[in-house]
């Protein structure tokens, strides 16, 4: 492994910041974090995620959200070739969503308040594989593999993703109580299926020319690396930020808390293993 030079030096400075901030700056992080940046910036094709922590079991319980609660609805796009990458992520061997227990358990919760609001909860991600992490960062240093560009981040260099903190390394995701999620009317409209190499339409298009997700209007479309996307983004119209504050506040309610710059993504604020990055395969075997 070689050694950073300056240039690298000061790009890692940035992305300790941004995977400090994903993470939830607990003092307790910050040498993992550092591990993981230096594997990142030493040059590896693929970075390594470090022995779990002695008191934390190789399988953390997670569920499979469906089991728990079977009405809301989920989208995988890692699973999919509809994502920022263009093809299923590495570890997405299932379109499931996997999440701790007490995870689960509160999201059920807060999609009573949803179906009571008239609306349902559509989940796009939740625990993320520390592999998968590892393939955003082996994609983001392929300047070339710019398929999606049009869609994902049409208006950012893909050089700045993780500067700007749209990709995170480590994921909070990796601990099994984050989730990226949506509201979708109740009846849930069909949603159709996305099709590789069909005409790719920018996420901030208006929401009748982008691409046709059943979510309700929230301005932008999920994933997308742009400043629209930022939470409490003024540019978006007043239907979008109403979906928005709802969505905010049953999950703030159900005790998560939101990531400023992504709408869709929200941590359980109690999660269990709040220090631990897991790498199980998104797959029924792996809950339990």
């Amino acid at each position: 492994m070689r050694l950073a030079g300056a240039s690298e030096i000061r790009a890692s400075a940035n992305l300790i910041a941004d995977a400090r901030r994903q993470a939830g700056a607990r003092p307790g992080q910050l040498a993992r974090v550092l591990v993981l940046v230096a594997v990142v910036m030493g040059g590896c094709t693929r970075g390594t995620p470090e022995p779990l922590p002695s008191s934390a079991p190789a399988r953390p319980g997670f569920v499979v959200l469906s089991d728990v609660d079977p009405r809301i609805r989920t989208d995988i796009r890692y699973a999919t070739a509809h994502n920022f990458v263009g093809r299923p992520v590495d570890g997405y061997q299932e379109a499931l969503c996997l999440l701790t227990a007490p995870a689960a358990e509160a999201l059920r919760r807060v999609q009573d308040a949803a179906l009571a609001a008239g609306r349902s909860l559509k989940v796009y991600d939740c625990y993320r594989p520390q592999r998968a992490v590892d393939d955003f960062v082996n994609w983001s240093r392929q300047p070339d593999e710019q398929a999606t560009k049009a869609e994902f981040y049409p208006l950012v260099a893909k050089s700045e993703l993780f500067r700007l903190g749209y990709v995170g390394a480590p994921s909070a995701h990796s601990r099994g109580s984050t989730v990226d999620l949506t509201l979708v009317d109740v009846p849930t409209p069909a949603q159709p299926g996305y099709v590789p190499g069909q005409p790719l339409v920018s996420c901030t298009a208006p929401r009748d020319k982008r691409f046709p997700d059943n979510s309700v209007d929230m301005g932008t479309g999920f994933d997308c690396f742009d400043p629209l996307a930022h939470t409490d983004s003024s540019r978006v119209g007043g239907t979008a930020r109403e979906n928005r504050r709802l969505l905010r506040q049953l999950m703030t309610d159900g005790g998560f808390v939101g990531y400023d710059r992504e709408w869709w993504h929200f941590r359980y604020r109690d999660e269990p293993w709040p220090d631990t990055y897991f790498d199980l395969p998104v797959a029924r075997t792996s809950a339990g």
